[in-house]
């Protein structure tokens, strides 16, 4: 039985996020989430890596790496967003002490202090004439049967619609 690959396709992975940075170092990094900017003193308080493997409850392995950036969203003094190249070395100061997977899923746990923890994944960076922007969206639970359901009834949806029908619906 092959284990489930956990990466949606809407993630991006680590690699593609550090070749987008890498080409505008000197520019804010901007994250948003849940409508609004981080504030301009948010820090990285922790970056960590994890091996998974698990069993559904269908019986089906699962297994996926995936890497996590924790982000407060706080005000600090006068500070400035982060410059994309700064947030750039600290990924890399961290991957000289943990190993990084660059395919690994990557997950935003994102604070401002008050409201708990929250987890997103983040959308393609979007590199603008005053920032580079990522769009953090809220990480919704994940059930594999009901995932898999969900994934049937598209697909089944898609075909019926197609030339193909009377092969897949017939």
């Amino acid at each position: 039985m092959n284990a489930i690959d956990k990466t949606r396709s809407s993630d991006i992975n680590l690699g593609l996020l550090l070749e987008t940075l890498a080409v505008a170092g000197d520019l804010p990094l901007v994250f948003r989430y849940d409508g609004r900017p981080v504030r301009p003193g948010y820090h990285v308080t922790e970056v960590k890596a994890g091996q998974f493997s698990a069993l559904d409850c269908g019986a089906n392995p699962e297994a996926w790496a995936e890497i996590f950036v924790q982000l407060w969203d706080i005000d600090e003094g006068n500070r400035t967003h982060m410059p994309a190249g700064k947030f750039a070395a600290i990924i890399r100061k961290v991957s000289e002490h943990v190993q990084f997977d660059g395919s690994a899923r990557l997950t935003f746990e994102v604070s401002d202090g008050v409201q708990p923890m929250q987890l997103y994944c983040a959308s393609t960076p979007v590199i603008g004439d005053d920032a580079v922007y990522i769009e953090l969206i809220a990480r919704a639970a994940s059930c594999k049967p009901r995932d898999r359901w969900l994934a049937e009834q598209t697909q089944a949806a898609t075909c019926c619609g197609s030339a193909n029908a009377a092969k897949c619906c017939g």
